[in-house]
Protein backbone atom coordinates (compact mmCIF):
# COMPACT_ATOMS: atom_id res chain seq x y z
CA UNK A 1 0.00 0.00 0.00
CA UNK A 2 1.17 3.19 -0.45
CA UNK A 3 2.52 5.20 1.75
CA UNK A 4 2.59 9.50 2.89
CA UNK A 5 4.88 11.14 5.16
CA UNK A 6 3.25 12.35 8.14
CA UNK A 7 3.75 16.26 6.67
CA UNK A 8 0.20 15.26 5.26
CA UNK A 9 -1.63 14.60 8.00
CA UNK A 10 0.22 17.96 9.83
CA UNK A 11 -1.15 20.03 6.53
CA UNK A 12 -4.73 18.45 7.32
CA UNK A 13 -4.99 19.45 10.87
CA UNK A 14 -3.24 23.06 10.56
CA UNK A 15 -5.62 23.67 7.73
CA UNK A 16 -9.18 22.53 9.38
CA UNK A 17 -7.99 24.52 12.11
CA UNK A 18 -7.27 27.61 10.45
CA UNK A 19 -10.56 27.33 8.85
CA UNK A 20 -8.70 26.86 5.28
CA UNK A 21 -10.98 24.62 4.36
CA UNK A 22 -15.36 25.54 4.01
CA UNK A 23 -17.83 23.65 6.31
CA UNK A 24 -19.90 22.84 3.26
CA UNK A 25 -19.79 19.38 1.25
CA UNK A 26 -17.71 18.87 -1.44
CA UNK A 27 -19.90 18.82 -5.02
CA UNK A 28 -20.20 15.96 -7.07
CA UNK A 29 -18.10 15.04 -9.89
CA UNK A 30 -19.05 14.48 -13.00
CA UNK A 31 -18.32 11.13 -14.89
CA UNK A 32 -15.72 12.92 -17.12
CA UNK A 33 -14.66 15.11 -14.06
CA UNK A 34 -13.53 11.66 -11.82
CA UNK A 35 -12.12 10.07 -15.03
CA UNK A 36 -9.59 12.84 -15.65
CA UNK A 37 -8.90 13.17 -12.02
CA UNK A 38 -8.17 8.99 -11.89
CA UNK A 39 -5.93 9.55 -14.91
CA UNK A 40 -4.44 12.15 -13.22
CA UNK A 41 -3.36 10.80 -10.18
CA UNK A 42 -2.82 7.53 -11.92
CA UNK A 43 -0.53 9.24 -14.03
CA UNK A 44 1.48 11.40 -11.31
CA UNK A 45 1.47 8.41 -8.50
CA UNK A 46 2.02 4.71 -10.07
CA UNK A 47 2.33 3.69 -7.17
CA UNK A 48 -0.82 4.28 -5.68
CA UNK A 49 -2.73 1.18 -7.38
CA UNK A 50 -5.64 0.66 -8.66
CA UNK A 51 -8.30 3.61 -7.63
CA UNK A 52 -11.79 1.89 -7.18
CA UNK A 53 -13.60 4.92 -6.32
CA UNK A 54 -13.97 8.47 -5.82
CA UNK A 55 -16.50 10.54 -3.71
CA UNK A 56 -17.41 13.38 -2.48
CA UNK A 57 -16.56 14.57 1.26
CA UNK A 58 -18.24 16.70 4.04
CA UNK A 59 -15.87 18.90 3.35
CA UNK A 60 -15.47 21.67 0.51
CA UNK A 61 -13.26 20.88 -2.37
CA UNK A 62 -12.01 17.57 -0.46
CA UNK A 63 -12.75 14.24 -2.48
CA UNK A 64 -11.92 10.67 -1.05
CA UNK A 65 -10.45 8.40 -3.11
CA UNK A 66 -10.96 4.66 -2.40
CA UNK A 67 -7.43 2.44 -2.87
CA UNK A 68 -8.54 -1.16 -1.97
CA UNK A 69 -9.62 -1.18 1.54
CA UNK A 70 -7.77 2.17 2.53
CA UNK A 71 -9.38 5.67 1.66
CA UNK A 72 -7.22 9.23 0.89
CA UNK A 73 -8.12 12.13 0.02
CA UNK A 74 -7.71 14.95 -2.80
CA UNK A 75 -8.38 17.89 -4.28
CA UNK A 76 -10.60 18.14 -7.83
CA UNK A 77 -7.54 18.64 -9.29
CA UNK A 78 -5.72 15.63 -8.01
CA UNK A 79 -2.57 18.06 -7.17
CA UNK A 80 -2.54 17.30 -3.58
CA UNK A 81 -2.77 13.90 -1.72
CA UNK A 82 -3.66 13.59 2.45
CA UNK A 83 -3.36 10.73 4.10
CA UNK A 84 -4.77 11.00 7.38
CA UNK A 85 -8.71 11.02 8.95
CA UNK A 86 -11.32 13.34 8.89
CA UNK A 87 -12.92 14.28 11.95
CA UNK A 88 -16.39 15.76 12.81
CA UNK A 89 -15.86 18.38 15.70
CA UNK A 90 -19.08 19.12 16.37
CA UNK A 91 -20.47 15.38 16.75
CA UNK A 92 -16.98 13.92 17.98
CA UNK A 93 -17.69 11.30 14.82
CA UNK A 94 -14.63 9.42 13.04
CA UNK A 95 -15.94 10.02 9.42
CA UNK A 96 -12.83 7.94 7.71
CA UNK A 97 -13.54 5.38 10.58
CA UNK A 98 -16.83 4.83 9.53
CA UNK A 99 -16.35 5.00 6.16
CA UNK A 100 -13.61 2.37 6.17
CA UNK A 101 -16.15 0.21 8.22
CA UNK A 102 -18.31 0.72 5.45
CA UNK A 103 -15.92 -0.60 2.74
CA UNK A 104 -14.67 -3.42 5.00
CA UNK A 105 -17.95 -4.85 5.75
CA UNK A 106 -18.72 -8.34 5.62
CA UNK A 107 -21.47 -10.53 5.83
CA UNK A 108 -21.84 -11.59 9.12
CA UNK A 109 -24.42 -14.24 8.08
CA UNK A 110 -22.66 -15.89 5.73
CA UNK A 111 -19.84 -16.98 7.85
CA UNK A 112 -19.54 -20.88 8.08
CA UNK A 113 -19.50 -20.92 11.76
CA UNK A 114 -19.10 -24.87 11.63
CA UNK A 115 -15.64 -24.36 11.77
CA UNK A 116 -15.13 -22.18 14.17
CA UNK A 117 -14.92 -23.36 18.41
CA UNK A 118 -17.91 -21.82 20.19
CA UNK A 119 -18.20 -20.57 23.63
CA UNK A 120 -20.73 -18.54 25.48
CA UNK A 121 -21.05 -16.42 28.65
CA UNK A 122 -24.47 -15.57 30.09
CA UNK A 123 -27.30 -15.57 27.36
CA UNK A 124 -24.88 -15.72 24.71
CA UNK A 125 -26.98 -13.17 22.50
CA UNK A 126 -24.60 -10.87 21.28
CA UNK A 127 -22.15 -12.69 18.74
CA UNK A 128 -18.94 -12.27 18.10
CA UNK A 129 -16.02 -13.84 15.47
CA UNK A 130 -12.58 -13.73 15.71
CA UNK A 131 -9.86 -15.16 13.95
CA UNK A 132 -6.66 -16.49 16.45
CA UNK A 133 -3.45 -18.08 15.93
CA UNK A 134 -3.31 -20.86 19.59
CA UNK A 135 0.70 -19.44 19.37
CA UNK A 136 -0.31 -15.87 19.47
CA UNK A 137 0.18 -13.47 22.34
CA UNK A 138 -2.30 -11.05 21.85
CA UNK A 139 -4.96 -13.23 21.22
CA UNK A 140 -4.40 -14.88 24.26
CA UNK A 141 -4.99 -11.69 26.19
CA UNK A 142 -7.88 -10.95 24.28
CA UNK A 143 -9.56 -14.39 25.36
CA UNK A 144 -8.84 -13.52 28.89
CA UNK A 145 -10.53 -10.48 28.58
CA UNK A 146 -13.28 -11.44 26.69
CA UNK A 147 -14.18 -13.37 29.98
CA UNK A 148 -15.22 -9.78 31.19
CA UNK A 149 -17.85 -9.18 28.62
CA UNK A 150 -21.38 -10.38 29.68
CA UNK A 151 -23.88 -12.06 27.31
CA UNK A 152 -22.01 -12.78 24.57
CA UNK A 153 -20.92 -15.99 22.12
CA UNK A 154 -18.10 -15.99 20.92
CA UNK A 155 -17.15 -18.01 17.73
CA UNK A 156 -13.19 -18.82 16.65
CA UNK A 157 -11.37 -19.59 13.31
CA UNK A 158 -8.00 -21.42 14.36
CA UNK A 159 -6.42 -20.15 11.98
CA UNK A 160 -2.44 -21.55 11.70
CA UNK A 161 0.09 -18.58 10.91
CA UNK A 162 2.98 -18.72 12.80
CA UNK A 163 4.30 -21.69 12.28
CA UNK A 164 4.17 -25.31 12.33
CA UNK A 165 3.26 -26.10 15.86
CA UNK A 166 0.40 -23.92 15.43
CA UNK A 167 -1.20 -25.83 13.06
CA UNK A 168 -0.06 -28.83 15.43
CA UNK A 169 -2.05 -27.16 17.97
CA UNK A 170 -5.23 -25.94 16.24
CA UNK A 171 -5.32 -29.36 14.63
CA UNK A 172 -4.96 -31.10 18.18
CA UNK A 173 -7.86 -28.62 19.72
CA UNK A 174 -10.05 -29.24 16.84
CA UNK A 175 -10.07 -33.09 16.94
CA UNK A 176 -10.32 -33.60 20.53
CA UNK A 177 -13.66 -34.44 21.86
CA UNK A 178 -14.84 -31.12 23.66
CA UNK A 179 -12.55 -28.84 21.74
CA UNK A 180 -14.07 -25.54 23.25
CA UNK A 181 -12.41 -27.30 26.75
CA UNK A 182 -9.45 -27.85 24.71
CA UNK A 183 -9.17 -24.07 23.59
CA UNK A 184 -9.90 -22.62 26.79
CA UNK A 185 -7.57 -24.20 28.66
CA UNK A 186 -4.76 -23.87 26.42
CA UNK A 187 -5.80 -20.02 25.85
CA UNK A 188 -6.50 -19.10 29.36
CA UNK A 189 -4.46 -21.64 31.68
CA UNK A 190 -1.61 -22.82 29.37
CA UNK A 191 -2.52 -26.44 29.18
CA UNK A 192 -1.74 -27.70 26.12
CA UNK A 193 -3.93 -29.92 23.85
CA UNK A 194 -3.45 -33.57 24.28
CA UNK A 195 -1.84 -34.98 20.95
CA UNK A 196 -4.57 -36.16 18.04
CA UNK A 197 -4.20 -39.64 16.69
CA UNK A 198 -5.84 -41.23 14.02
CA UNK A 199 -7.85 -39.62 10.90
CA UNK A 200 -9.16 -36.09 11.79
CA UNK A 201 -11.00 -34.02 9.53
CA UNK A 202 -9.88 -30.38 10.58
CA UNK A 203 -10.95 -26.92 9.51
CA UNK A 204 -7.71 -25.14 8.74
CA UNK A 205 -7.41 -24.70 5.79
CA UNK A 206 -10.86 -23.71 4.50
CA UNK A 207 -10.07 -21.35 7.94
CA UNK A 208 -7.04 -19.97 6.11
CA UNK A 209 -8.70 -19.65 3.03
CA UNK A 210 -11.73 -17.75 5.38
CA UNK A 211 -9.18 -15.07 6.41
CA UNK A 212 -7.53 -14.22 2.81
CA UNK A 213 -11.05 -13.74 1.29
CA UNK A 214 -11.99 -11.06 4.32
CA UNK A 215 -7.88 -9.82 4.37
CA UNK A 216 -7.12 -10.67 7.87
CA UNK A 217 -3.18 -10.57 7.79
CA UNK A 218 -2.91 -10.96 11.34
CA UNK A 219 -4.08 -11.89 14.48
CA UNK A 220 -6.89 -11.39 16.52
CA UNK A 221 -8.80 -10.10 14.21
CA UNK A 222 -12.61 -9.48 15.43
CA UNK A 223 -15.87 -9.23 13.27
CA UNK A 224 -19.18 -7.67 14.70
CA UNK A 225 -22.90 -8.61 13.61
CA UNK A 226 -23.28 -5.66 11.78
CA UNK A 227 -20.12 -6.67 9.54
CA UNK A 228 -17.64 -4.14 10.70
CA UNK A 229 -14.10 -5.59 12.15
CA UNK A 230 -11.42 -4.70 14.88
CA UNK A 231 -8.35 -5.96 13.53
CA UNK A 232 -6.08 -5.97 16.49
CA UNK A 233 -6.69 -6.93 20.16
CA UNK A 234 -9.26 -4.55 22.55
CA UNK A 235 -10.03 -4.24 25.85
CA UNK A 236 -12.98 -5.15 27.45
CA UNK A 237 -14.52 -1.65 27.20
CA UNK A 238 -13.48 -0.93 23.43
CA UNK A 239 -15.36 -4.42 22.79
CA UNK A 240 -18.42 -4.08 24.69
CA UNK A 241 -19.35 -0.59 22.68
CA UNK A 242 -18.42 -2.26 19.03
CA UNK A 243 -21.20 -4.77 20.55
CA UNK A 244 -23.83 -2.64 21.39
CA UNK A 245 -23.42 -0.37 18.13
CA UNK A 246 -23.92 -3.69 16.24
CA UNK A 247 -26.92 -4.54 18.29
CA UNK A 248 -28.24 -1.38 17.90
CA UNK A 249 -27.95 -1.52 14.35
CA UNK A 250 -29.39 -4.69 14.30
CA UNK A 251 -32.49 -3.47 15.80
CA UNK A 252 -32.24 -0.98 13.32
CA UNK A 253 -32.17 -3.11 10.34
CA UNK A 254 -35.31 -5.68 11.58
CA UNK A 255 -37.24 -2.31 11.94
Amino acid sequence: MFQFNTVARVVLAASMSLGLFQASSAQALSATQAKALKQTLTLRLPQLGEIDGLRPTPMAGIYEVQVGDHVLYTDARGDFIIDGQILDSRTRRNLTQERLDDINRIDFASLPLKDAVVWKNGSGARKLVIFSDPNCGYCKRLEKDLQKVKDITVYTFLIPILGDDSRVKADNIWCIKDRTQAYRDWMLSGVAPARSFGQCNTPAQRNLALAQKYKVNGTPAMFFEDGTRLAAAAPPDAIEQRLAKATAAGKTTSN
